[in-house]
């Protein structure tokens, strides 16, 4: 039996695709605790958390990317969602949203190298947060490719420690119809 080179088959969905999702929680004692609790019983890979208050103290708002395909997200969601604590989750796969990381990052520096390695750091528009004799710690702000490819130039000269915030994620205000695009 022949088939047509005109049909189409369904792409095969993305077992490993990050997907960003927000929680709004109360701010109490135990409730990130219960919450990472949840995801190890259930086997859900978190691939980054981050957690931090709200404008309302009462409130904190947990990112969370999640790896798996579209019913293990599905199902993260459910149980996140049948938690006492937890006011609201939303998925921001298919949403315009705002992503963040950030990264401190201490690199050996020598008189000879130091202003290469502040150079690159100004390509990515990242700060020089602290300078020694003998290392450079850069800060740097943006998506996780942009932290992940000046950590990867920044290894050439010998990375003695990295610290990594987690992705923190908002969704995009929407504009008004008569807001000119940008």
């Amino acid at each position: 039996m022949r088939t047509s080179s005109w049909v189409k088959t369904m792409p095969k969905p993305k077992e490993n695709q990050l997907h960003p999702l927000t929680a709004l929680v109360k701010n109490k004692s135990g409730v990130l605790s219960r919450l990472s609790g949840l995801f190890a019983r259930r086997g859900f890979n978190i691939d980054s958390l981050a957690v931090g208050e709200t404008t309302d103290p009462r409130y904190s708002r947990i990112s969370i990317i999640v790896k798996g395909d579209r019913e293990t997200l599905d199902q993260v969601v459910k149980q996140l969602n049948k938690q006492v604590d937890v006011i609201s989750v939303k998925d921001l796969s298919d949403r315009s949203h705002v992503e963040r990381e950030l990264s401190l990052i201490k690199v050996h520096a020598s008189t000879e190298n130091r202003s290469e390695i502040i150079e690159l750091a100004d390509i990515f528009r990242a700060k020089v947060a602290d300078v020694g004799k003998d290392f450079v710690i850069v800060e740097a702000t943006g998506s996780a490719d942009k932290v992940e490819a000046l950590e990867d130039l920044l290894e050439e000269f010998g990375i003695e420690e990295i610290a990594r915030t987690g992705r923190v994620v908002l969704e995009r205000a929407e504009k008004r119809k008569d807001e000119k695009p940008e």
